[in-house]
């Protein structure tokens, strides 16, 4: 009876964000000047703090909170709570942490089957069925479809922990270098 409880509040929490953002765009004429103020950041309290970073400072932010449940050869199924960290304007799950997290868990798998090098990105897709908001728990499962001498390729499935809905979806592929003998 709880679980039914739960879904009804998230559908009512989706749909009024919805409403809420749709209703924004109706209001909002075709600004540049809008436009150029949501891609351009000219610092201000900000500009400090991502300047003086460290770096490799991202895997750490994305990563926070990610529990590995279950690992075998070829898979891996985490457990992972959407901070308000990496959210975007609607509080649902930043399509850019979706990506980093393809990237991220898709890396740690192929070491899962024996290899000592997770190689370089080729290609990172990720297809975006539903939104995971901020408190939602969400499941990451990550398969190795393939690991070969030269090529890895992997899926990267997100699912609501509480609906099973399938949140996105991810392929990565990898070179994986070949050392030279030399």
């Amino acid at each position: 009876m709880r679980e039914l409880e739960i879904k009804r509040v998230l559908t009512e929490k989706r749909s009024s964000q919805r409403r809420a953002i749709s209703g924004e765009e109706e209001k909002r004429e075709m600004d540049l000047e809008w436009v150029k103020s949501l891609v351009e950041k000219d610092g201000g309290d900000s500009e400090f703090t991502v300047d003086s970073m460290p770096e490799k400072f991202i895997e750490p932010i994305v990563m926070q909170g990610l529990k590995i449940d279950h690992i075998e050869r070829g898979r891996i199924v985490c457990s992972f709570t959407v901070p308000p960290r990496l959210v975007n304007n609607d509080n649902s799950l930043h399509a850019g942490a979706t990506g980093a997290l393809v990237d991220i868990v898709g890396s740690a798998v192929i070491f899962t089957v024996g290899a000592t090098f997770t190689g370089v990105s080729v290609e990172i897709n990720v297809s975006y069925f539903d939104c995971a908001y901020v408190g939602e728990e969400i499941e990451i499962e990550c398969k190795a479809l393939r690991v070969g001498k030269a090529v890895a390729v992997v899926s990267v499935d997100f699912r609501s922990k509480l609906t099973g809905k399938l949140i996105a979806q991810g392929r990565h592929s990898k070179y994986l270098a070949v050392h030279s003998k030399i």
